[in-house]
């Protein structure tokens, strides 16, 4: 119990936990009270303020903001978690096959990281997403941004593996005949979960900010009530300009808290992961 006395004692990681618990009760809670139907064109009167029917009012494709809300904080929840998954389990294979194989491999995927990591990400994305004409849709935008995202998880793995392969448990596991795969499993992983976790949250955020980017600038589906893509809407008919503030409050307002929970439970798990930085229990 001496971990469930640490983490009460890590407001940073609290705080970031229940900023992200209370947007996943929100989706789940809304998903199952409302009809998501109404998160798309033509489901309600348009542009009208707030009201006890339409309690975040609705924009000028007749949605009810309240679905959309919800809907959208879903999709790009999804999108950076689907996109940080496949980057942090890119990352770790590279990061643990460039550790431990060394010589021409480990110079020749250092080689690969260190010239991808100087690329504008978001302008290959840009690129890419214009390329496609259509916009990318919400499953082709998180794998995309993956695999424009792997090359920082792999940098930092390969780090800490190298770090932790030198340490006496390992030596020791050697020594009794273990093989590589089951020092891995048995010896790395666990010491590096609580890193893992600082990493795949890194990468959710990392996610998130480049498909709110790409949306902002009408390159995702412009179906899907994603939170990116409702900030492009009310930008492109002057929501701003025409005082439509209950069009404006949702995605912002939920942006914020999703960005501010992700950089605390990152700061949170780090701080776990780092013993430099951990506090004195």
């Amino acid at each position: 119990m001496k971990f469930v006395r640490y983490v009460r004692r890590n407001p940073t990681l609290i705080v970031g936990l229940a900023l992200l618990l209370f947007l996943f009760l929100f989706t789940l809670i809304g998903h199952l009270v409302l009809d998501l139907d109404q998160a798309y064109p033509l489901r309600a009167p348009a542009a009208q303020p707030p009201s006890p029917e339409h309690p975040f009012g609705t924009d000028d494709h007749g949605r009810d903001l309240l679905t959309v809300a919800v809907r959208g904080t879903y999709l790009t929840i999804r999108i950076g978690f689907t996109a940080g998954i496949i980057a942090l389990a890119i990352g770790t294979f590279l990061g643990f096959l460039s550790a431990f194989v060394g010589g021409k491999v480990d110079s020749f995927i250092r080689w690969v990281v260190d010239v991808l990591i100087t690329v504008p990400g978001l302008v290959v994305l840009i690129v890419i997403a214009t390329v496609l004409k259509k916009g990318l849709t919400v499953a082709a935008m998180a794998l995309v941004i993956a695999l424009m995202a792997w090359m920082w998880p792999t940098r930092i793995i390969r780090s800490q593996v190298l770090s932790l392969r030198e340490r006496g448990f390992v030596r020791v596991a050697r020594l009794s005949g273990q093989g590589t795969v089951r020092i891995i499993v048995a010896e790395l992983m666990p010491n590096l979960l609580p890193f893992l976790g600082a990493a795949l949250v890194g990468a959710m955020m990392g996610g998130v900010f480049s498909a709110i980017g790409l949306e902002v600038l009408g390159l995702g589906s412009q179906r899907e009530p994603t939170l990116g893509m409702t900030i492009f809407w009310l930008m492109t008919y002057s929501a701003f300009m025409r005082g439509m503030w209950w069009w404006i409050a949702p995605p912002v307002g939920i942006l914020i808290l999703l960005f501010v929970g992700l950089f605390l439970t990152s700061r949170g798990l780090d701080e776990l992961a780092n013993p430099r930085l951990r506090r004195q229990a």
